[in-house]
């Protein structure tokens, strides 16, 4: 079964062409097909059962993501980036607008976007219209809280552990560092 992911991010500090958010993706669609061939192996012995589940070509299932981005240049940065990493299968690369993505109706299973809210009018009418019927849409962003404890909570996490996740995870404390203090 293919799976459509869809990315669009737009913020200055953290645009899709990037990738880092569609490089974790791929990871986990590529864990979870494997363990998918495993299981199928597993439950049917038989050659020809098994071959169908073996798909070395394609280690995605038939997934496919794709990065879009208004800025072409960071496009580029992202696809080298892909290449130096070895993400070669199931990524595409899209010069495009979230206020009008240059994708069908109906089209992803999923659509993220990351810090990228405030730059976008109609985000989710165009999310809502790119999505197949049942899709998901993901969004990682920040706000503003009104309860003044779990504004304290929300701030305490906010600059003590996202920098240090964005550390972790995309290799770039700054980043994430002035995402909080510009929220």
């Amino acid at each position: 079964m293919e799976t459509h992911f869809g990315f669009q991010t737009v913020s200055e500090e953290e645009k899709g062409g990037k990738g880092d958010i569609a490089f974790r993706f791929l990871n986990y669609v590529q864990s979870q097909h494997q363990r998918k061939q495993k299981r199928h192996n597993k439950v049917y012995p038989g050659k020809e059962i098994a071959k169908e589940y073996q798909n070395e070509e394609d280690p995605l299932g038939g997934s496919h993501v794709m990065v879009c981005d208004i800025d072409k240049e960071l496009l580029k940065v992202g696809k080298q980036k892909a290449w130096a990493q070895g993400y070669r299968a199931g990524l595409a690369w899209v010069l495009g607008d979230a206020e009008e993505l240059p994708f069908d109706d109906d089209k992803f299973d999923i659509y993220t976007t990351a810090f990228g809210i405030w730059n976008v009018t109609h985000i989710d009418q165009e999310a809502h219209r790119v999505l197949k019927p049942g899709g998901r849409f993901l969004c990682l962003e920040f706000s503003q809280v009104n309860n003044p404890l779990i504004s304290r909570l929300y701030d305490l996490f906010s600059f003590q552990v996202i920098p240090v996740l964005g550390e972790v995870i995309a290799g770039n404390w700054k980043s994430y560092q002035y995402l909080v203090e510009s929220s």
